[in-house]
């Protein structure tokens, strides 16, 4: 492997496989590392990882990677020494690694009480210059599928014609090809709305997404102190939060989501009294 950049100091491309998405609570599996040298020439080094956790078989579904496989792989605390200075002097890059990448290694450094800082390194994000520079707008969507210019965009009737087509050709351009779901299932693109939801819908229970769904199926809130806990479990231990939310400015779907599982619980705890 050989580059074209330009560089002053060498460029450390890398990616990570983790147990899951959280920067604070997941740990790394697996590190790839290819640093480019200014000049050409290019070094890798991968690294597996024990996360001294168990992996959840919704990440081992994604990435390929599960218990077994990392059992005699070494803690990230003991080659941790060994990555920082291969990772001495070097700017880094990665491909949505400003969000997570970048973050989810410098928690692992710090855990493992390794100095890793990225104050005096230059960050490089190869998803953020692809959307800069591909624009994953309707115009741009518009423009690869049907081949047309989009006349008239942000008018409601153009842009509802334009989603129309679109739509219409990615099913005829897509169909019997296999994807995967944001839960790392593979589906078979099929010209079929039941398919086509279950592709594109989102966990969220409301439509703003404070209450979402966790991977048990379970309602949960996704804000504040009580993010990723069941909201039943709130609402029984800290009943006055149900009526801080009802009165504070969040929106009506919320509080009727809220106010249904709510109302659920009572239903669920009379039921309960009836059968003793």
């Amino acid at each position: 492997m050989t580059h074209q950049l330009v560089l002053k100091k060498p460029l450390a491309f890398f990616d990570l496989e983790t147990t899951g998405i959280n920067t604070t609570k997941d740990r790394i599996i697996d590190i790839c590392i290819i640093k480019a040298l200014p000049g050409g020439d290019v070094v890798r080094k991968t690294q597996r990882v024990n996360p001294g956790m168990p992996i959840p078989l919704e990440s081992s579904m994604i990435h390929g990677i599960y218990d077994e496989d990392v059992v005699d792989a070494p803690l990230f605390k003991a080659v941790a020494r060994n990555l920082a200075q291969f990772l001495e002097g070097c700017d880094l890059a990665g491909f949505n690694s400003n969000r997570f990448d970048v973050p989810l290694l410098v928690e692992e450094f710090l855990r493992a009480n390794v100095d890793f800082d990225v104050k005096n390194r230059r960050t490089v994000d190869a998803q953020r210059i692809f959307h800069l520079m591909e624009p994953r707008n309707l115009t741009a969507a518009y423009k690869f599928y049907c081949n047309k210019e989009l006349i008239g965009a942000h008018g409601a009737e153009a842009d509802t014609i334009a989603t129309f087509e679109v739509l219409d050709a990615q099913v005829q351009r897509y169909v019997g090809m296999v994807t995967k779901a944001d839960s790392g299932q593979d589906l078979v693109f099929e010209n079929n709305i039941d398919m086509l939801h279950e592709l594109t819908a989102n966990k969220n229970v409301d439509l703003a997404g404070r209450i979402v769904l966790n991977e048990k199926g379970e309602e949960v809130f996704n804000f504040g102190k009580h993010k990723g806990l069941p909201v039943l479990d709130v609402l029984k231990k800290e009943p006055s939060f149900y009526d801080w939310m009802l009165k504070g400015e969040f929106p009506l779907d919320t509080k009727r989501r809220l106010t249904e599982i709510r109302l659920r619980m009572f239903s669920n705890g009379l039921n309960i009294v009836t059968k003793r």
